[in-house]
């Protein structure tokens, strides 16, 4: 569901100062039952999440050290500096917005495309400047009963 739908249903557009600014990535993990986590961009992550008072936001992500395409041209990538492109950066923009713990998202567009127009919601934590999320599965590397915690910190 759609922001703009939601807020036509209950009569609240629901974003939350709290969340309105911009935010850099601290990690994305995915988390197995035993607690030991998977870094997907690596150790040290680099991000940028932004959202305004209307709930729109764009969000990106990527590890820090990435190896260039030989070629210089993006069009001429060998199949594994695309597949290295593809799960080393992460971007898509659309629609937040929350209510008690429950952070919800409409993603408009994706640099995966198979998120293009999808909708979810995740439990969140607001501790200061450090918001964190859980995604209950995944959408890469993870194993059985895996799931996937960002955390943001607030920009000044």
């Amino acid at each position: 569901m759609r922001r703009a739908d939601k807020a036509a249903e209950t009569g609240s557009s629901a974003v939350p100062a709290s969340l309105v600014g911009a935010w850099t990535l601290v990690r994305v993990d995915n988390v197995y039952p035993d607690g030991h986590r998977i870094e997907l961009y690596g150790p040290h992550p680099q991000g940028l999440w932004i959202i305004d008072a209307h709930g729109r936001y764009s969000m990106q992500m990527v590890r820090a050290q990435r190896t260039g395409f030989a070629a210089n041209d993006k069009s001429k990538g060998t199949a594994d500096e695309y597949r290295a492109a593809a799960l080393d950066s992460n971007a898509h923009y659309g629609e937040v917005w929350a209510d008690g713990t429950t952070l919800h998202t409409h993603i408009e567009q994706a640099s995966f495309p198979n998120w293009d127009g999808k909708s979810g919601a995740s439990p969140y934590t607001l501790d200061g400047d450090r918001l964190t999320y859980t995604v209950a599965k995944p959408s890469s590397g993870a194993g059985e009963g895996a799931h996937g915690e960002v955390q943001w910190q607030r920009l000044p």
